[in-house]
């Protein structure tokens, strides 16, 4: 059948004026800031304007790159119409889902103030040791729709709900401390880039594609990020092992107005912890709800997951002297520079009683912030604070989203706003405005502002920036695109640097446009050689020239604390294990292992052939889960205590022999009995070392990763 010539969709009265073909290919130039700007050349055709990019009303537009600013360093200006409407619309593109962060899970929990902070912040909740406040945190990949896998490799949203006695404060972060972009002009572009392709609609919660990779190839300043997105923290075992951050840089602000910048971290209590790619897709297969059910079931069982949150604490002085811009939402501060200061700890202690109405009815804004806190110039922020708003507004339905349960404050909170659709308040009087004076007639007058205790902005602008310029451009110290990103790869252990480099393969791999890949090895370069020669070969490439870099990159040496490896801890806490068994087995020594890995903090899963009572030597046992069904990725140790002749029987099961397997070829503790290690863990190809200990040793070694062991089981990058 003959395609169409054009869409039906646009047979309609706009046809004539619809968007032009865009078919030609635009010189490109680079901004202040080393940004790609694909532009009209200069003696081009300006009569035509099939291949000129405009607003909606059809404006022409000179820079999709900046949003107009106070000041190259200065905050985002609300005139700037060509932002709000590529916002506004952007916000407006999903109904009812998220456009983001569309598949999370969450929990109630409580936060407690570890150290007082009074010196540098007058916000309530921070000046005594022992404040508590209510939280409700969410957890939520980027880029999958509501109804996508819990285990892709993509960010994870970190967002957690303060309700405080002074009113709600939003942090609103990610499980990594930078980002993509350096200006919220670019959010839509990244997001539609990053999304499922819009004529074919896959791949779904998915960055290895053709228009992903185009738009990082053309974006030197997504290089950073791309390290932290191919790395394993893309990759969590669950969400209680992820690290959360504020991302942008913001401001404390103290009772004498002496204000500070500060950087805000999550620490997991459990530690950090990551999968294999392997195990990813494999738990993706498995159990599409891994994280969620994770999350849900160990709070149900009482086992609290934790995380303490720091801060990074630096003054004006100190940003002025890095070699990069603080208010460049691509940058990180390095621990060993600035160490991250633990003020107090969140516990999630309560499942949700409703998903919808907590989970899904949640709306996270960075514009909820309380006296004490405040905002930087960071122009990726100051693009979201308009953005939220708007976009919770045509998700929730209302204006009056605020009055949902789990969006209200848990202090009073009293205005003059009125009406709206879903209106449930019932205000009386007819004060809905200020000033007036019905008191003095003895009628209620309503609230009053209060200078004393209100949320005054912070007043210095001291932040190396001229406000008499209104400019669409970036600060020339947003060009280093690389050297963080050398630092981030650099501070890997080896094992750490094959994953990544294997992860980029696999991505590029499915890019079909040859450019693009050649593009992102140009880029390479900048970060590592080695790196880009190890992907080059992946792919089967020629490694191409070097990419010119808007600036050099530096040596800004390495860091512990940007490994997940390095930083793992050698516990059982929080981790599940998986113990085989069948009939005949050995009740009392099972017990006994089980008893022990709970004890040190740690969760058991029994697994057999059946669910239903097994007769073993003691008694019986009654699976949690079968084996067919539960496939040892769901665990991070497993133990098998088998007898010679059921060992020696399901060695004839595919299934079993890979349970094994699996477990082998990510990395894990197999502690096997004598007729496991006779009958199913040769049929495995499963060499015998140190993470493959007796049953009865299993706690010598606990539920710990042998990284040592990968060469013999897979080839890497």
């Amino acid at each position: 059948m003959k395609k169409p010539s054009a869409s039906p969709a646009n047979q309609n009265a706009l046809h004539e004026r619809a968007p032009g073909s865009g078919a030609m290919i635009p010189p490109e130039a680079t901004g202040n800031a080393g940004e790609t700007h694909q532009q009209i050349a200069h003696d081009g055709d300006h009569a035509s304007g099939t291949d000129h990019l405009t607003d909606n009303f059809g404006h022409r537009i000179a820079d999709n790159q900046n949003s107009l600013k106070a000041g190259e360093r200065g905050p985002t200006l609300i005139e700037d119409f060509i932002l709000r409407e590529k916002i506004f619309h952007f916000d407006h593109e999903r109904i009812p889902e998220r456009i983001v962060h569309a598949r999370g899970s969450a929990a109630h929990g409580v936060f407690e103030v570890t150290k007082a902070i009074p010196g540098l912040t007058k916000a309530d909740l921070f000046q005594k040791k022992g404040n508590t406040c209510p939280v409700f945190t969410r957890f939520s990949t980027v880029a999958g729709g509501a109804g996508s896998v819990d285990t892709p490799r993509d960010v994870r949203g970190f967002a957690v709900k303060f309700y405080t006695e002074a009113g709600n404060w939003d942090l609103v972060g990610n499980n990594i401390p930078v980002f993509f972009i350096q200006d919220a002009i670019k959010f839509p572009d990244l997001v539609h880039a990053v999304k499922m392709e819009a004529d074919r609609g896959f791949p779904q919660a998915a960055s290895a594609h053709d228009t992903f990779w185009d738009f990082i190839g053309l974006m030197p300043e997504s290089m950073h990020m791309i390290m932290w997105a191919m790395s394993d923290r893309t990759i969590p075992r669950t969400l209680r092992n992820i690290e959360g951050f504020g991302v942008h840089t913001f401001r404390l602000v103290n009772a004498k107005g002496e204000g500070v910048f500060v950087k805000f971290h999550w620490k997991p209590v459990l530690g950090l912890e990551s999968t294999t790619w392997d195990e990813a897709v494999k738990l993706a297969g498995a159990d599409p709800d891994f994280h969620r059910r994770d999350l849900f079931e160990a709070i149900d069982s009482g086992n609290f997951p934790a995380w303490d949150l720091g801060v990074q604490v630096f003054d004006e002085e100190f940003a002025a002297a890095q070699p990069y811009d603080v208010l460049d939402a691509t940058k990180l501060i390095p621990e060993e520079l600035v160490p991250v200061d633990i003020v107090g700890r969140m516990t999630l202690n309560r499942n949700v009683d409703n998903f919808f109405a907590e989970t899904e009815q949640v709306a996270f804004m960075p514009t909820n912030i309380v006296p004490g806190i405040d905002f930087s110039n960071d122009p990726l922020l100051q693009g979201r604070l308009f953005s939220y708003l708007d976009t919770q507004k045509s998700r929730l339905g209302t204006t009056n989203f605020h009055q949902i349960p789990i969006n209200a404050p848990k202090c009073p909170f009293h205005n003059f706003q009125r009406d709206g659709m879903m209106q449930t308040l019932v205000p009386t009087g007819r004060a809905n405005y200020e000033p007036n004076s019905l008191a003095d007639a003895g009628e209620t007058g309503g609230p009053r502002e209060c200078p004393e205790t209100g949320f005054s902005s912070f007043t210095e602008n001291a932040e190396r920036n001229d406000p008499t310029e209104k400019v669409r451009v970036r600060a020339e110290l947003f060009g280093d695109h690389y050297s963080q990103a050398r630092m981030f790869f650099l501070s890997l252990t080896e094992n750490e640097q094959a994953h990544l480099a294997s992860a980029l393969v696999f991505e590029l791999s499915k890019v079909v446009i040859e450019p693009v890949r050649t593009r992102v090895l140009s880029r390479l370069r900048n970060i590592d050689e080695n790196l880009a020669q190890r992907v080059a070969d992946g792919l089967a490439m020629d490694l191409p020239a070097k990419a010119k870099a808007k600036r050099e990159p530096v040596d800004l040496g390495t860091s512990d604390a940007l490994s997940i490896q390095k930083q793992a801890l050698k516990t059982l806490q929080g981790r599940t294990v998986g113990i085989l068994y069948d009939e005949g087995s050995d009740k009392a020594a099972i017990d006994q292992l089980k008893a022990a890995i709970e004890a040190d903090g740690g969760r058991v899963k029994l697994v057999a052939p059946k669910v239903g009572p097994i007769k073993v030597k003691g008694g019986t046992l009654k699976a949690d889960g079968q084996l067919a069904g539960t496939p040892s990725v769901m665990f991070d140790a497993v133990a098998a205590l088998l007898m010679p002749d059921r060992a020696a029987m399901l060695a004839k099961d595919a299934g079993a022999v890979q349970w094994f397997a699996d477990a082998y070829a990510h990395c894990k503790t197999i502690a096997a009995c004598g007729g496991t290690r006779e009958h199913l863990l040769p049929k495995a190809n499963v060499e015998i070392d140190a993470g493959v200990p007796k049953f009865e040793d299993f706690m010598k070694v606990g539920a710990v990763r042998h990284w040592d062991r990968e060469p013999k089981v897979r080839d890497l990058a």
